[in-house]
């Protein structure tokens, strides 16, 4: 069934999804991004919708240029997840004290720690959760920020006061339970205003370079290998992806930390911790020539490799192990992906909906949070459907308890 082939582009577009269950708005986009010359090839995930600039579940192979608008603004967006060796048979008849303990740990929405968190403390606690992410190289990350484009300089306190929180909007941290009953902390972060403040300059500057003025969508500008301004966007760029792995790995600390605290003298063991990028760039060899390779809302599907697909905050999510499909370009889906707009699903739905679609699931229930309600997302189990060529699924993991901005 899958995949088929995207009629009507320059460069070889392959899709997981049947083309009437792609918008037009995004059926468009794909093609002006299939037109650009640099392009070798372009994947296209079951979790596709539009998205600004390159389209969402989107993975495109380019040789020697990068568009900036692809990879967006939250560079290096991506997840966490961690099992532990609770069961379901030792979590509390009410998780609303968790969920406190969680949220007074990870400052969400715009929030920041007032103080920057002493991440050598952290990673030295007796909560298993000690990855090299933790451990090491944090002198010489925070270093090279004074390398960054000069326009952000003025944020470094800031970014330090960020690392280790959530932010707002698809984020989360969740509890969930998976096939065995069995407690998993499963998390959805990026790199925060520091990433988002890159990202738009970077961008700017790219509609301005002079290669760019004839392309069918200004959003889709690109930098060449070989110029300064594309040094300079990899330089920033690899720095941000690495902030928002090292976020996602702080907050699960705290979050655990916040585990064990809620069953006092019960220790809780946590396995190795499985973490992987949705939104950014990679050097990887493509049909046997080397590509830079950005994933738009999919994450890396390599023979072996674990990575994290949640659905909504109603539904399910899963650990899937990769088979490592040369068509879609060792990728998949990173989520369920949205099948209306965060404005739409605030027209049609009420906190009342909200109520009743997220029944069991400790969490917000209020106005803030309806543009995440679960029918604004696509059917999660339809979307891991559609990959079973690109994924095996390892667990199937079920919100218990939900934490949003």
């Amino acid at each position: 069934m899958f995949p088929v082939e995207l009629p009507g582009t320059r460069a070889r577009t392959l899709m997981w999804a049947q083309e009437h269950d792609i918008e037009q708005a995004a059926l468009r986009q794909l093609r002006n991004i299939a037109q650009l010359e640099w392009v070798h090839g372009v994947r296209v995930m079951p979790d596709v919708h539009l998205g600004k600039g390159a389209t969402v579940g989107s993975v495109i192979a380019m040789r020697d240029a990068v568009a900036p608008a692809a990879v967006g603004v939250d560079i290096g967006c991506g997840m966490e997840s961690v099992r532990t060796d609770l069961t379901a048979a030792d979590l509390p008849d009410s998780l609303h004290s968790l969920r406190s303990r969680i949220e007074a740990a990870v400052p969400v929405g715009f929030a920041a720690h007032k103080n920057a968190v002493d991440v050598g403390k952290l990673a030295a606690r007796p909560s298993g959760v000690t990855t090299s992410t933790l451990r090491s190289g944090w002198d010489g990350f925070w270093r090279a920020f004074g390398s960054l484009e000069r326009g952000v300089q003025s944020r470094e306190s800031k970014a330090y006061k960020q690392m280790g929180t959530l932010g707002g909007g698809n984020h989360f941290i969740e509890i969930c339970l998976d096939q065995d009953d069995t407690v998993w902390i499963l998390l959805h972060s990026g790199s925060r205003n520091i990433g988002k403040e890159l990202a738009e300059r970077h961008m700017a500057l790219a509609r301005e370079l002079p290669h760019n003025q004839d392309l069918p969508d200004r959003d889709l500008a690109v930098f060449l290998t070989g110029t300064p301004q594309m040094d300079a966007y990899r330089r920033d760029l690899t720095w941000a992806q690495e902030y928002a792995a090292r976020n996602r790995a702080v907050m699960l600390a705290l979050v655990c930390r916040a585990v064990q605290a809620e069953f006092g003298d019960r220790p809780v063991r946590f396995d190795e911790p499985i973490s992987c990028h949705h939104n950014y760039v990679a050097e990887e060899i493509v049909d046997g020539m080397p590509m830079l390779v950005t994933r738009k809302g999919a994450v890396r599907a390599g023979e072996g490799e674990l990575a994290l697909i949640p659905g909504s905050m109603g539904t399910r999510s899963y650990v899937v192990r990769g088979k490592g499909n040369p068509d879609s370009f060792q990728s998949a889906s990173h989520g369920a992906g949205r099948r209306m707009s965060r404005n739409a699903a605030k027209r049609q739905f009420t906190v009342a909906d909200l109520v009743a679609q997220t029944e069991g699931v400790e969490s917000r229930k209020d106005a803030g949070v309806v543009d995440e309600i679960p029918a604004a997302y696509k059917d999660i189990d339809e979307v891991i459907a559609a990959q079973r060529d690109l994924v095996d699924v390892v667990a199937t993991l079920r919100q218990v308890l939900c934490v949003k901005g």
